[in-house]
C-alpha cells in the first residue's frame, strides 16, 4: 500500500501523506470503492468523552466525522466451511482493511485482511487447513515460526491480541506451561507469554502495513478524528495539575515523579495492576 505525498500548496500539506488506498476494490466502471456490506452495518454513537452521567471520562475526546460501525467476524467460528473473498474494504473504525467473504451457504462475514490476501482467494477455518494468510487454525495446529494476528486469549470469544495494522506474533513453542496445554506467543510489544492451545488465530500479518508512515500534516485532520486539543499538565495552574505553577517553563519537580492530574504515575510509571495473568508472562515487553 504505497503513500502519496500532497505538494505543499498550503502549511497544512506541507508534511501530509495519505494512503493511495489502491488496494481497495472499486466499483464496476468506476474509480470509487465499492459501498460497505449493508446488513454488517450498525450505529455508531458518539460520546464526546463523557458517561451515562455526563461526566467526562475520557479527557480531549469529541466531535470528528460521523462514522458506522462494520460488524467484524474476530471468532472465525464457522469450521470447515469454506469462504471466498470477494471485496476488500475500508473500515473508519481501524488501522487495517476488512475484506467481506462470502461462505459456501451463502453467509456473508467481515473480517480483518492480512498481507497477501486478494480478491477471489479461498479460506477457510479449520484444524486441517493451509498455513497461508487468511485460514484460521487453533494454536496447536500452527507450525511453530509461523506468523500469526488476531489471536484468542479465551476459547469462543474471538481474537483480541494483535489486530491493528502492520502488526504480527510468533508462535515460539509447544507444549509449555502447566500439563502442556500452552503455546509460547512472543507478542509485537516484544512480550512472550503463554496462551490456550486450544484457542485460534489467523494465519499472517495484518495487512495496511504503511499505515504508521502516514502524516497527518495539520490539526485539522486531528478534528476529524475525533481528538481535541491535549493541554499540558506543566502549562496548567497548580489547582489544575501537578505540574503547574512555577515562572515560565519549569521542570517537574516532584519527589513522586511525573503523574496524572489525580497524582496516579505517568510518562513511563508503572500502572499494571492485573496480577491474576502474571503467571502466564514468560517475558516482559521490553526487556532483553
Amino acid at each position: 500500500m504505497p503513500l502519496r505525498q500532497y505538494k505543499p500548496r498550503t502549511p497544512g500539506t506541507r508534511f501530509r501523506n495519505v494512503s493511495t488506498f489502491s488496494e481497495l476494490t472499486r466499483k464496476p466502471n468506476s474509480n470509487k470503492p465499492v459501498d460497505p456490506f449493508k446488513p454488517l452495518l450498525k450505529p455508531l454513537h458518539s460520546t464526546g468523552g463523557r458517561n451515562n452521567k455526563g461526566r467526562i471520562t475520557h479527557r480531549f475526546a469529541g466531535g470528528g466525522n460521523k462514522r458506522r460501525y462494520r460488524v467484524i467476524d474476530f471468532k472465525r467460528n464457522k469450521y470447515d466451511v469454506p469462504a471466498t473473498v470477494l471485496t476488500i474494504e475500508y473500515d473508519p473504525n481501524r488501522t487495517c482493511r476488512i475484506s467481506l467473504i462470502e461462505y459456501a451457504d451463502g453467509e456473508k462475514r467481515y473480517i480483518l485482511t492480512p498481507v497477501g490476501m486478494k480478491e477471489g482467494d479461498p479460506i477457510v477455518a479449520s484444524e486441517t487447513a493451509d498455513i497461508k494468510p487468511g485460514n484460521s487454525l487453533p494454536l496447536w495446529a500452527i507450525p511453530v515460526g509461523t506468523l500469526i494476528h488476531n489471536i484468542e486469549l479465551h476459547l469462543g470469544k474471538g481474537g483480541q491480541l494483535v489486530r491493528s495494522a502492520g502488526m504480527s506474533a510468533q508462535l515460539m513453542g509447544k507444549n509449555s506451561g502447566p500439563n502442556g496445554k500452552f503455546i509460547q506467543v512472543r507478542l509485537p510489544s516484544g512480550e512472550t507469554r503463554l496462551i490456550l492451545a486450544t484457542c485460534h488465530a489467523t494465519i499472517g500479518v495484518v495487512g495496511n502495513a504503511e499505515h504508521e508512515n502516514e502524516s497527518w500534516g495539520k490539526a485539522g485532520k486531528s478534528r476529524w478524528m475525533g481528538i481535541r486539543p491535549h493541554v499540558r499538565g506543566i502549562a496548567m495552574t497548580p489547582r489544575d495539575h501537578p505540574h503547574g505553577g512555577g515562572e515560565a517553563q519549569s521542570p517537574i519537580g516532584r519527589k513522586k515523579g511525573p503523574s496524572s492530574p489525580w497524582g496516579q504515575p505517568a510518562i513511563g510509571g508503572k500502572t499494571r495492576s492485573n496480577k491474576s495473568s502474571n503467571k502466564f508472562i514468560i517475558r516482559r515487553r521490553g526487556k532483553k
